[in-house]
C-alpha cells in the first residue's frame, strides 16, 4: 500500500541529522544507517550511506537525482537467490 498523497515522505529524525552534519563538513565517509523505511529526499544527492539488510550494511551511493522518492531499503536486497532446487541439469547416460 502507498502512503498518502498527502502526507511528507518519512525520515528518520536522527538520520536527518546525521545528513546535514555530513553535507555540513563534505564528508565523503558514508552514513551507517539500520532505517530502510526512510525516503530518499533531495538534500541526500551525492551523500554515501550504508544501510543494514538484517546481516551486513550494503553501501548505497553515491546517491544520485534518479534515487530520489525512493526507499533506502529498495538498494539493500535481504534475500540472495541463488537458483532454483530443479535447474542443475543431469546428463542423461
Amino acid at each position: 500500500m502507498a502512503r498518502a498523497a498527502w502526507k511528507p515522505p518519512f525520515v528518520d529524525g536522527y538520520l536527518l541529522d546525521l545528513v546535514k552534519d555530513a553535507a555540513s563538513k563534505g564528508s565523503s565517509k558514508p552514513i551507517k544507517t539500520r532505517s530502510r523505511r526512510s525516503t530518499i529526499l533531495p538534500n541526500f544527492v551525492g551523500l554515501n550511506f550504508e544501510v543494514y539488510n538484517g546481516k551486513v550494511f550494503i553501501p548505497v551511493g553515491p546517491i544520485k537525482e534518479e534515487m530520489v522518492g525512493f526507499k533506502l531499503g529498495d538498494f539493500s536486497p535481504t534475500r540472495i537467490f541463488k537458483g532454483h532446487s530443479g535447474d542443475k541439469k543431469v546428463k542423461k547416460g
